[in-house]
């Protein structure tokens, strides 16, 4: 299986890790860092096998290493804060 996901190989024989499982209130997130970022966090789709999330999950470890971006379904983005009106003097 780690022969079709060839970034998720490399990450871990580099030190890096993966993590598969609940999180609550999420019931399956597949997770991968190394010693000093996280690279991917994915949340599982509805109707989604563990090797399609998997397979994400590769393909996310790519777009981290490859284009500095880090993907993450589980946060939710933080919403812009409004400007503020000026006070009348």
């Amino acid at each position: 299986m780690l022969a079709s996901l060839p970034n998720v190989s490399a990450l871990i024989e580099a030190g890096g890790e993966i993590t598969l499982g609940a999180l609550t209130p999420l019931p399956c997130v597949a997770v991968a860092s190394d010693d000093s970022n996280c690279l991917a966090m994915l949340k599982r789709r509805s109707g989604e096998s563990l090797d399609q999330l998997l397979s994400r999950l590769d393909q996310a470890i790519d777009s981290a290493w490859e284009k500095g971006i880090m993907i993450d379904e589980i946060n939710p983005p933080s919403s812009p804060s409004k400007p503020r009106a000026k006070r009348r003097r």
